[in-house]
């Protein structure tokens, strides 16, 4: 395992550092590698107020995988063990690349064109790192789309936390910001995360949307709280669903 990548995911990514270290440990080299490599893509676009510059880091990134795929050459202390992921696991590299497309939209101040656009936006984040880490640990093709629902229903619960912080940075996260809508959202992740209860997935990978399905009821049920800074979960309620879901599987 690298302890490179556990260490970002403690430093920046507690609750799915928590997540990892309950899934089992065979599995958690695969999943430590993919939530740091996100890490890294996801604060590309923060790390300069130059647009150009944050663009240049993101195809760093898009060329970086393109090239560990063909064979081992980084040194990077994330894309080396990514590189070495890709390539043993077959990890699908056009779904690599809308990763880190996707997180274009983070660099500018422009609003998601439409609902259309904020769903890509989570399917092509979220979405595809459920995905890539179902995919990882020996999910089928057939999987896909049950583990994308997953990894959306996931993405949109965190999406939600952060409006408030988005909205500080100058960004528009919400296409419309009423509540009636944000409940309609939270209701849509919630009807994908049943719809994914049908598929066979692996435990290890579904440990880190343990806390989706009560933050998207809290949406759902109060959506004020989106706007408030106040989607919450009880630290009780976050270290009971962490064991229940370890211990019975479901989410």
């Amino acid at each position: 395992m690298s302890d490179a990548c556990a260490a970002i995911v403690e430093r920046a990514d507690p609750e799915r550092f928590a997540a990892t270290m309950a899934a089992a440990p065979e599995d958690r080299a695969a999943l430590f590698t993919l939530y740091a490599f996100n890490i890294e893509i996801a604060r590309a676009p923060w790390a300069s107020k130059e647009p150009m510059i944050a663009e240049m880091r993101l195809q760093w990134w898009r060329d970086a995988v393109e090239a560990e795929a063909s064979g081992p050459g980084s040194q990077h202390e994330v894309m080396s063990p990514m590189g070495r992921l890709i390539r043993t696991k077959a990890l699908p590299l056009a779904a690599l690349d809308a990763m880190i497309a996707a997180r274009r939209w983070d660099i500018y101040s422009d609003a998601h064109a439409d609902a259309a656009a904020l769903t890509r936006y989570l399917e092509d984040t979220g979405g595809t790192l459920m995905w890539l880490s179902c995919k990882a640990l020996g999910a089928t093709d057939e999987t896909e789309k049950y583990a994308k629902s997953v990894g959306y229903a996931a993405s949109l619960a965190n999406y939600l936390r952060a409006v408030p912080q988005l909205e500080e940075l100058g960004r528009v996260p919400l296409v419309d910001g009423r509540p009636a809508e944000v409940a309609a959202l939270a209701r849509d992740g919630l009807a994908r995360l049943d719809m994914a209860r049908k598929a066979r997935l692996p435990r290890s990978a579904l440990m880190a949307a343990h806390l989706t399905r009560p933050l998207l009821r809290l949406a759902a049920s109060e959506p004020n709280r989106v706007a408030q800074g106040a989607l919450v979960v009880p630290e009780f309620t976050r270290r009971r669903r962490l064991l229940w879901q370890a211990v019975t599987g479901r989410f």
